[in-house]
């Protein structure tokens, strides 16, 4: 059979705008003139269009869709379902993706099981484990239920046979990345493999109305590994963050079609699986007798709940010509800048060459701005070796100027904080409504702010500093 060779319609072509020779390929110089730059493209291109094919379903009314197909269905986790937006809708497709060893299958595993009952069947695909290794963990964390049926595969297609056997509600894949498809050359992980199970995926998701969870990695940057499309494609994306050493554990929305994504969910994983965390503030706190200096509590807000939060910081004199500045918790660049401010605006020259440490309480991660006035007041504690007064937070962000800016969300702030029983507060101006019996000083830069020490002790720090060299 010949060959289907191309019209002149569909062949480009070229022509030199100084002798008029033609070509079917661009060159750089005229083979006929030897001119150089004067051989362009000339002519329409074909276009090709889509012919209009039948319609699956007539457009009707945006006021007659039936909207109690979209209702959300509890997890049986709450702090998950803060985060999804009330829980899980029909045909939706969430995406958690987080680092190893976070908590992503024991999350998804509890899940499955809170998930299942009579009406609704849960399936659990797992690709990176044996199924006997996900019963074990299952049995540790109390994961068991008659209507959670287990499955170890890596072929696409197996998975789809098992959603016609089972006939599940919801779906846990973990992880997308280890399924393959054997239409698709390349191996499990790569950019076609991981397009391809996932649009696979979405499309069983939406024809049979299931929701599915697929559990992501993460390259060594953060990012979600794989195609970017795949964050385009689903319906909600999550992170799972936490340090591996500490307890505290944060679900955060990065893209929700069903809700808001500026709810943060609080987990605790310790040995008998994952919980919730309804009232988290407590892990960021050490409850003392008595106050004791280099510590400063603070609220920050992570998404829209409020969490009280405790920076401690430690100075000792330097034993190198290069102080150290250590942190953990804290963003590097803003506890210099606190150093900058407080030697050149507070006057306190004892910071300079000291080895210097920060760090927060908990594994709990401090970047917003609001928590600049805290890490200042902690500095400025450790270096007079003077306690702030008890039971006080500092809410504010602090220029370069040493002037102390607003933030926003300051009355949630101050009302969680006097919930857990802390009585005085050091704000921007103009706070807004303030919780009754709760002491709110409002300071306008620095040198207002450092007043809380007291005054003997401050002025002795520089003096201290200055006989020691």
């Amino acid at each position: 059979m010949a060959a289907r060779t191309k019209t002149s319609k569909d062949r480009p072509s070229y022509r030199c705008t100084e002798c008029g020779w033609q070509t079917a390929k661009w060159l750089g110089r005229c083979a006929e003139c030897q001119a150089w730059g004067t051989v362009e493209e000339y002519g329409t291109p074909a276009v090709r269009t889509t012919a209009p094919g039948r319609v699956t379903t007539s457009a009707v009314p945006i006021g007659q869709v039936d909207g109690r197909q979209a209702t959300a269905r509890t997890t049986g986790v709450p702090e998950l379902d803060r985060v999804l937006g009330g829980g899980l809708v029909p045909g939706a497709v969430v995406l958690l993706a987080g680092e190893p060893g976070v908590g992503k299958s024991t999350l998804l595993l509890d899940v499955a099981a809170k998930a299942a009952s009579d009406e609704h069947r849960t399936l659990y695909v797992t690709g990176e484990e044996s199924a006997s290794q996900v019963r074990l963990r299952a049995d540790r964390i109390g994961a068991i239920d008659d209507h959670l049926y287990l499955a170890a595969e890596t072929d696409l297609a197996a998975v789809l046979g098992h959603l016609d056997a089972v006939k599940p509600s919801l779906l846990v894949l973990d992880s997308v990345q280890t399924v393959a498809s054997p239409e698709i050359d390349g191996a499990p992980g790569g950019m076609a493999q991981v397009r391809e199970v996932a649009g696979a995926l979405i499309r069983a998701s939406k024809e049979r109305g299931m929701s599915t969870l697929l559990v992501g990695h993460v390259t060594k940057d953060g990012a979600i590994a794989g195609p970017r499309l795949l964050e385009h494609l689903v319906d909600v994306v999550l992170q799972f963050e936490g340090d591996r050493h500490a307890r505290l554990r944060l679900v955060r929305g990065v893209k929700n079609r069903y809700g808001t994504t500026d709810e943060v969910g609080c987990f605790e994983l310790h040995d008998e699986g994952i919980t919730g965390l309804a009232d988290p503030s407590g892990l960021f706190l050490t409850r003392r007798a008595e106050p004791v200096p280099g510590t400063c509590l603070t609220v920050t807000l992570e998404g829209r709940r409020p969490l009280v939060a405790e920076v401690q910081a430690l100075t000792v004199d330097s034993q190198i010509p290069s102080p150290r500045r250590t942190t953990s918790g804290l963003e590097t660049s803003r506890v210099s800048m606190m150093l900058a401010v407080l030697e050149q605006r507070g006057r306190i020259s004892a910071l300079g060459k000291r080895d210097i440490y920060s760090a927060t309480v908990g594994g709990v991660k401090l970047s917003e701005p609001a928590a600049d006035l805290a890490i200042a007041l902690a500095l400025a504690s450790a270096a007079s070796d003077t306690p702030l007064p008890k039971n006080l937070v500092a809410i504010g962000e602090v220029g370069l100027a040493g002037e102390v800016r607003r933030v926003t969300g300051v009355q949630r702030r101050l009302a969680e904080a006097y919930r857990l029983g802390f009585t005085h507060a050091l704000v921007p101006g103009d706070p807004g409504k303030i919780p009754p019996g709760m002491k709110v000083l409002e300071v306008a830069d620095m040198g207002d702010a450092l007043r809380v020490l007291p005054r003997s002790r401050r002025r002795e720090a520089p003096r201290e500093a200055e006989e020691r060299r």
